[in-house]
């Protein structure tokens, strides 16, 4: 199984049979260099919240995909109304899907959806912890630190993403303390760079990391797990 960076929060994550994306913000993504519709094969979209950074081409690449959207239930209903075909849960719910398992995880921040100059209430924010092909993967949305990601430690992550520039979310100091209480093997900072308010070092988040294995990816490059 592959996990790719496309800078910001988004993410492919794909195996023989399955190919997800999360928070596709694609349009307007300094880092993302191709075109829309290059991302193709997609049979799952992960939405954590509303806002247009995260839930980008979330319409558009489920429409030309036929991929099933998961997310909260108010932006399930959102995206319902725009033709998309989703999977709506809450925070604390988990279900199997074919692919493998998802719980929707504690998030700190807002969710509002900005539809042409309408504000939509987006719902809770999430995160989401994936289970697929024996390995745990973790997607922290935009969220501040919480004492409830001590939890997460017991789900033994292979991988976590956390954001790490401020403002919005947790920072390099937070991060790192999240990192501690999650116990992952591995961690992948996010969320940093994209805007001059969050821009943050990632290798000063490794060198302070002293729990797990740090990888930092630039704009393209995955990881295997």
């Amino acid at each position: 199984m592959k996990i790719q960076y496309l800078g910001h929060s988004v993410f492919i994550i794909k195996n023989d049979s399955f190919k997800c994306i999360i928070d596709p913000y694609i349009t307007n993504n300094p880092f993302y260099t191709g075109l829309l519709d290059d991302i193709k094969g997609l049979t799952h979209i992960f939405i954590t919240h509303g806002h247009g950074d995260h839930i980008g081409d979330c319409v558009e690449l489920a429409k030309k995909n036929n991929a099933l959207v998961i997310t909260n239930a108010e932006i399930s209903s959102y995206l319902n109304n725009k033709g998309v075909h989703t999977h709506a849960m809450h925070i604390g719910g988990r279900y199997k899907f074919d692919f493998g398992t998802v719980k929707l995880t504690v998030a700190l921040h807002g969710s509002s959806i900005n539809d042409n100059g309408n504000i939509i209430d987006g719902g809770n924010p999430c995160g989401f912890l994936l289970k697929i092909d024996g390995k745990t993967i973790y997607h922290a949305g935009d969220t501040g630190l919480t004492m409830d990601m001590q939890l997460l430690k017991d789900e033994k992550i292979d991988v976590a993403m956390l954001p790490i520039g401020g403002n919005y979310t947790m920072d390099i100091r937070d991060a790192v303390k999240a990192v501690e209480f999650i116990k992952p093997k591995n961690v992948i900072p996010m969320h940093y760079d994209t805007f001059d308010v969050i821009n943050a070092n990632p290798n000063e988040f490794k060198n302070l990391n002293k729990s797990c294995t740090t990888t930092i990816l630039n704009y393209g490059e995955n990881i295997e797990i």
